[in-house]
C-alpha cells in the first residue's frame, strides 16, 4: 500500500512540477512557429540563393532582403510600409513568374502531380546533396542562354534551380527540359508583346492591380520574417 501510494504521490508531483514549468514545451513551441514562418518566408520569397542565410551573395536577393529589413522598421499601415510592400511584391512576383514557368514546362513533360515537389527548395537544401553539380549547372546557364525562362534576370541563372536540374537529371529528363523550354520559351520572343504560352509581358494597368492585391495578402504573411529567419537559418 505504502509503494503504491508513493508512486501516485510521485507521478502527481511530477505533473505539478510540468505544470509549474513549462519552459521546455513554451520554447520547443516557439521554435517550431518559428521555423514555420521561416518556412512560409522562403516559399514567398523565393530566394535565388536559398543557402545564402545573409542574401547578401546575390544582388537581387539583398535588394529584395534590404527591402524587407526597411518594411520591419516601419509602422504598419503607414504610407511607408505600403510603398515597400508595393516594392516588395514587384520582386516576388518575378520570382513567381520564373517559378510558374518551370511548373509549366514540367507539367508539359508529364510531372504535372510531381512538379511541386520537384521545385521545393529550402535554406537546409545543401549543394552537397547534388548528384551532378556540373551537369545542372550546365543546363541552369544553357536555360539562361538559350531560352527566356528566366527572362531578364538579374545576377545569372537563380542557383536555386540547380537543385531542380540535378533531380531532373537522376530521372533521366534534364535534357528534355532544356528541349521543351526552348520551344516554351524561345529566346527570340524574349522581349515581345506575347510569347508561346502566353506569359508574356502584359499592360501596366493589370500588373499594377495584381501587386497592390498582393501586397495586401503579404503583409499579413511576414511581418518580422527576416528576423526570425537570421534566428534559425
Amino acid at each position: 500500500m505504502d509503494f503504491w501510494y508513493k508512486v501516485c504521490c510521485c507521478c502527481c508531483h511530477r505533473e505539478e512540477e510540468l505544470e509549474k514549468n513549462p519552459l521546455i514545451i513554451g520554447d520547443t513551441l516557439q521554435y517550431f512557429n518559428k521555423l514555420q514562418k521561416r518556412r512560409r518566408s522562403e516559399a514567398v520569397n523565393l530566394w535565388s540563393e536559398p543557402a545564402d542565410s545573409t542574401h547578401m551573395e546575390r544582388d537581387d536577393d539583398h535588394e529584395l532582403y534590404m527591402l524587407l529589413q526597411k518594411r520591419s522598421k516601419m509602422r504598419r499601415g503607414s504610407e511607408g510600409y505600403r510603398r515597400l510592400s508595393f516594392d516588395i511584391s514587384a520582386h516576388r512576383q518575378i520570382r513567381r513568374k520564373v517559378k510558374d514557368r518551370w511548373k509549366q514546362v514540367l507539367e508539359a513533360l508529364g510531372f504535372k502531380a510531381e512538379a511541386d515537389g520537384l521545385l521545393a527548395v529550402t535554406s537546409s537544401t545543401s549543394y552537397e546533396s547534388l548528384h551532378n553539380p556540373q551537369e545542372a549547372r550546365r543546363l541552369n546557364n544553357a536555360l539562361a542562354e538559350q531560352t527566356a525562362i528566366f527572362d531578364r534576370h538579374r545576377g545569372g541563372p537563380p542557383e536555386r534551380y540547380l537543385f531542380v536540374l540535378d533531380r531532373l537529371i537522376l530521372l533521366d529528363v534534364g535534357e528534355d527540359f532544356l528541349s521543351a523550354a526552348r520551344h516554351f520559351y524561345p529566346v527570340e520572343e524574349e522581349g515581345e508583346g506575347g510569347s508561346s504560352s502566353n506569359e508574356g509581358p502584359s499592360n501596366p494597368d493589370p500588373i499594377l492591380v495584381k501587386l497592390n492585391s498582393g501586397a495586401q495578402e503579404e503583409e499579413e504573411e511576414d511581418e518580422d520574417e527576416v528576423d526570425e529567419e537570421d534566428e534559425y537559418a
